[in-house]
């Protein structure tokens, strides 16, 4: 939880940092930034932003908006091929937080990312790797 409140501060240090008028795709861009190295900390020893990198799990490319466990030729639960939900920011943050408890019976270990502005930043990351509309895989 330590790790999380110093990253967390580092990154609002940086926020707090941009002047105060900016423009709302600077604000967005210090999101984005700031949600890759978190990603980078949290996320990234076991799953690479994209296909062209290894991963123990799911590339998460293009995940918001997508159906949960239908990223092709991996091997998910069957709680989560079953869950029938779609990784929206809500549903991300609430795996985030605590998968565990959301969706007992996956194979993924227990994250805890609880912090919001942790959970924002890496959600900004996520929507940024998310170039294609996912609603027709979501159905």
């Amino acid at each position: 939880m330590h790790r999380f409140s110093s990253m967390a501060f580092a990154v609002l240090a940086a926020v707090a940092a941009a002047p105060a008028l900016a423009a709302d795709s600077t604000f967005e861009a210090v999101k984005v930034t700031a949600g890759e190295t978190l990603f980078k900390a949290e996320c990234r020893r076991c799953h690479a932003p994209d296909a062209d990198h290894d991963s123990y799990g799911p590339p998460l490319e293009n995940v918001v908006g997508r159906a949960a466990g239908t990223y092709p030729d991996y091997d998910y639960s069957t709680a989560l091929e079953a869950s029938g939900i779609v990784w929206t920011p809500a549903a991300l943050r609430a795996w985030m937080e605590d998968n565990d408890g959301f969706m007992p019976g996956t194979k993924m270990r227990h994250v805890g990312i609880s912090d919001p502005t942790v959970q924002e930043f890496i959600l900004a990351y996520l929507s940024s790797i998310t170039t294609q509309d996912n609603s027709a895989v979501s159905k």
